[in-house]
C-alpha cells in the first residue's frame, strides 16, 4: 500500500477541504458551511457547498460529493496517487515512503523529470540560436509565432549526434539517467547511446502537472525516416494514457472552455493560437480509453476534430467504436470534419476562428456517425438487406455496457429505421432516380447518390423491415380508429395535401439552399401524401444534380426547371394550389434567410408532434380497447387534447418577415 490509512487521515486533519476547493472556487461562509458556484456546472445560483467538519463538499448542480482527493482528481485530472501528491505538498506533509524500494522509485522519478527540463531548456536554447534558424523558418512558415514557441516550451534538436547527451553530461546527468529518460537511442546493438532526437523541431510533452515527460520531433529534411518521432515508453511516459496540451486544456475546460481533440502538435498549437485553448491530441497513436478517461473528466461531450480525407474519417471512426461500450449518461463525443486538404492551421489563415466555430459548430453526435456508417453506400431493397441493417443496429446498441444509455441508443435506431423504411415512401427521384444516404465527412459528400437504397417491392417505395410491426408497432398511418381514420392527416394522404406539408414542400422549392444543411432531415420528415413524397425525392435528386451558386433566387429557378423536365410540374401546381393565401412569409419567394430559417424551424417541429401525437393516438385508442380503465380514459383525453392545441398552434405559423422588410404582425 503507497499510503497508509493513518498517513490520508492526518493530511485530511491537516487540510481543509475549503482550503483546497479554495484555490478554484470562490466561497463564502453561509453558516457553518462554505458556499461557490459549482466548478464542474456553469451556474448563476451558488448550489457547491463545502463542510470542514464533516470533510467533504457537494455539488447539487453536478451531483458530485467527496473528500480533498475526490476534488483533487475531478478538478485536476489526475489519479489518485498524484492527488495525494498534490494535497500532502499543499499541506507541506512529507510523503512516506512504503519500502526502501518505492523510495528510490520515488527519487528516481524525480531525478528524470529533472533531466527531462534540463532537456527542454537546451532543445529551447537551441531553436534561438544560429543552430535554429532552419527550424525557425519552418515555424514561420506555419505561422507559429516566437510568443507561442515559448508559450509551449518548443525547440530545435541539431543534427549531431552526441549534443544533447554531451550538454547534459557536462550538467553531471549520468548517461544511465537520459537512457531511462528515453533521450538516448540505446541496446545491445547499439555500442554507444546517441540522441534519439537530431534535426528535428521539439514539441515538449508534459503530464497533468506541467511538467516535462517526453518530446515529440518533427523531422526538417524531407527523406527522414519518420516525419514525426516520439519519445519511447518508459517510467515517465506512457503514449496511451496522456495527451499533449493536457495541463493546459485542463484548466480552459474547467474555465468553460470546449475540448477539441486534434490529430497532432501544430494543430493543437494551431487551435490554441485561434482561441480554443481546450485543444489536446493523441500522442503518435489511436485514441486510446485511458486518453478517453481524460478527456471525460475534462468535459461531457469532448469534439473530435479530424482531416475531412479518409484517413481522418477513419480515425473518426475508430473513435466511435472505441467510445461505445464505455457511454455513460452525459459522457459521449461530437465529431467535426475539417474541409478536405486543410488542416486547423490552413483553416484558421484562411477564415480565422468564425471558420473554426463553424466547423465545431456542425459537429455531428456519435449516435449520427455510427448510423451513417451502417447506412453508406448499401442498397436495401429487400428485405434480408434491412434485417441485416436492423441486426447491425442492434449488435451496435448490445455493445454498450450502460443499460440506460443502451436503452436510448436503441430507441434512437429505431426511429431511425422507421424513417428510413416508412410505409409508402417514395424515394423515387427525379428522372426515376431516387436517394441514398452517405456516410459523413468530405469523402462521402455528405450529399444524395441518385440509386434508390430503400426501394421497396416494385420499386415504389421503401417497405417496413422484415420484423414488421412487432419490433416496432405497425406503420404510421394505419387507421387505429373512425377518429383517426378520419383525421385531416388520413384524408390527406387519400385525397388532399395538407397545409403544413405544402408549405414544407413550397419552403425548397422558392428556398433550396436549405438543402445545404437540412438535408438528412428533410429526407427523414415522415408525409402523409404519396405525392408530396415523390415531389421530395424529386427536389432532392435535382438538387443533387446541378451545380449550385450564391443566388438563392437563381437556385430556385435551377431548380423548377429541372423538375419541370422531369415531370413534376403537376406536383408542383398541387402544392401552390393548397396554399391559397401568402400569410406564411417565410417560405415565400424573397423572403430574407433569417425568416426562412425561422419559418423552417417551425414547421418542422410542429410537423413532427403531429406524427408523434398521431402514433400515441393510435397507442391510446388501442389501450382503452383492450382495458376500459378511467386511466386509459385519461390517457386519451389528454392526447386529443394536445392534438388540438398542436391544430391551433399550426394556424399561427407567420414567419413574421422582419428581416425580409415586412412588419411583425400585432394582432
Amino acid at each position: 500500500m503507497r499510503f497508509t490509512p493513518q498517513f490520508l487521515d492526518d493530511l485530511r486533519m491537516r487540510l481543509p477541504v475549503s482550503d483546497v476547493v479554495g484555490k478554484r472556487v470562490k466561497l463564502k461562509r453561509a453558516g457553518k458551511e462554505w458556499k461557490g458556484l459549482s466548478p464542474f456546472k456553469q451556474e448563476k445560483t451558488p448550489s457547491f457547498t463545502v463542510n470542514d467538519q464533516k470533510g467533504f463538499y457537494h455539488c447539487f448542480a453536478s451531483g458530485k460529493h467527496g473528500n480533498i482527493f475526490d476534488f483533487i482528481m475531478d478538478t485536476e485530472g489526475v489519479g489518485f496517487v498524484e492527488a495525494v501528491e498534490i494535497a500532502a505538498s499543499q499541506a507541506g506533509m512529507p510523503l512516506p515512503a512504503v519500502t526502501p524500494d518505492a523510495a528510490r522509485h520515488e527519487q528516481r522519478r524525480k531525478t528524470l523529470y529533472d533531466v527531462m527540463d534540463l532537456a527542454a531548456k537546451f532543445y529551447a536554447d537551441t531553436l534561438t540560436s544560429r543552430l535554429g534558424a532552419k527550424a525557425r523558418g519552418y515555424l514561420a512558415d506555419r505561422a507559429i509565432s516566437p510568443a507561442t514557441q515559448l508559450q509551449f516550451r518548443m525547440g530545435y534538436a541539431p543534427p549531431e549526434r552526441f549534443a544533447l547527451k554531451e550538454h547534459l553530461g557536462s550538467l553531471g546527468v549520468p548517461v544511465d539517467d537520459m537512457i531511462e529518460a528515453r533521450l538516448l537511442s540505446a541496446g545491445e546493438d547499439i555500442p554507444v547511446p546517441y540522441d534519439r532526437f537530431r534535426d528535428r523541431v521539439m514539441f515538449p510533452i508534459t503530464d497533468a502537472r506541467g511538467r516535462v515527460i517526453a518530446f515529440g520531433g518533427r523531422a526538417m529534411e524531407k527523406d527522414a525516416p519518420a516525419k514525426y518521432l516520439n519519445s519511447a515508453d518508459g517510467v515517465l511516459f506512457h503514449k496511451g494514457d496522456n495527451l499533449y496540451n493536457l495541463a493546459t486544456a485542463r484548466q480552459a475546460a474547467h474555465d468553460g472552455a470546449p475540448v477539441i481533440v486534434a490529430e497532432g502538435y501544430v494543430d493543437v498549437i494551431a487551435l490554441v493560437t485561434a482561441g480554443f485553448p481546450g485543444a489536446v491530441a493523441p500522442l503518435g497513436t489511436a485514441l486510446t480509453e485511458n486518453q478517453l478517461a481524460l478527456l471525460w473528466k475534462m468535459a461531457d461531450e469532448p469534439i473530435l476534430c479530424f482531416d475531412g480525407d479518409g484517413a481522418g474519417q477513419r480515425a473518426a471512426l475508430r473513435a466511435a467504436d472505441l467510445a461505445l461500450p464505455h457511454l455513460k449518461p452525459g459522457k459521449s463525443l461530437r465529431f467535426a470534419l475539417l474541409p478536405d486538404g486543410q488542416d486547423p492551421d490552413d483553416l484558421a489563415r484562411a477564415g480565422g476562428r468564425g471558420a473554426i466555430e463553424e466547423v465545431l459548430g456542425a459537429a455531428r453526435p456519435l449516435a449520427e456517425v455510427l448510423w451513417s456508417r451502417e447506412i453508406e453506400g448499401g442498397s436495401f431493397a429487400t428485405p434480408e438487406r434491412r434485417a441485416a441493417l436492423e441486426a447491425r443496429i442492434k449488435e451496435l446498441s448490445n455493445g454498450i455496457r450502460d443499460e440506460t444509455v443502451r436503452r436510448y441508443y436503441w430507441q434512437d435506431f429505431n426511429e431511425r429505421l422507421r424513417s428510413a423504411f416508412a410505409p409508402q415512401a417514395s424515394y423515387a427521384g427525379a428522372g426515376g432516380g431516387g436517394f441514398q444516404r452517405r456516410g459523413f465527412g468530405a469523402e462521402s459528400g455528405r450529399g444524395f447518390s441518385s440509386r434508390p437504397p430503400f426501394q421497396g417491392r416494385g420499386g415504389g417505395g421503401a417497405a417496413g423491415l422484415s420484423t414488421g410491426a412487432r419490433a416496432f408497432g405497425r406503420g404510421p398511418y394505419q387507421a387505429a380508429s373512425p377518429h383517426l381514420a378520419g383525421s385531416s392527416i388520413m384524408r390527406g394522404q387519400r385525397s388532399a395535401l395538407s397545409r403544413r406539408e405544402a408549405l414544407i414542400l413550397l419552403s425548397l422549392l422558392n428556398h433550396p439552399w436549405l438543402l445545404h444543411d437540412h438535408l438528412e432531415e428533410v429526407a427523414a420528415l415522415e408525409l402523409a401524401h404519396p405525392e408530396a413524397h415523390r415531389l421530395r425525392a424529386g427536389i432532392i435528386g435535382a438538387f443533387s444534380n446541378y451545380s449550385h451558386t450564391d443566388d438563392p433566387q437563381a437556385e430556385s429557378a435551377r431548380l423548377r426547371v429541372s423538375l419541370e423536365k422531369a415531370g413534376y410540374s403537376e406536383q408542383i401546381q398541387r402544392v401552390e394550389r393548397t396554399l391559397t393565401t401568402r400569410s406564411v412569409w417565410g417560405a415565400q419567394a424573397g423572403a430574407a434567410q433569417d425568416d426562412v430559417l425561422a419559418t423552417w424551424h417551425q414547421l418542422v417541429v410542429l410537423h413532427r408532434q403531429s406524427h408523434a401525437l398521431l402514433r400515441e393516438l393510435k397507442d391510446a385508442e388501442q389501450a382503452l380497447a383492450q382495458d376500459g380503465s378511467e386511466a386509459n380514459e385519461g390517457w386519451l383525453r389528454d392526447v386529443k387534447a394536445r392534438q388540438a392545441e398542436a391544430d391551433g398552434l399550426d394556424a399561427l405559423i407567420e414567419g413574421f418577415g422582419e428581416s425580409s422588410g415586412r412588419f411583425q404582425r400585432t394582432s
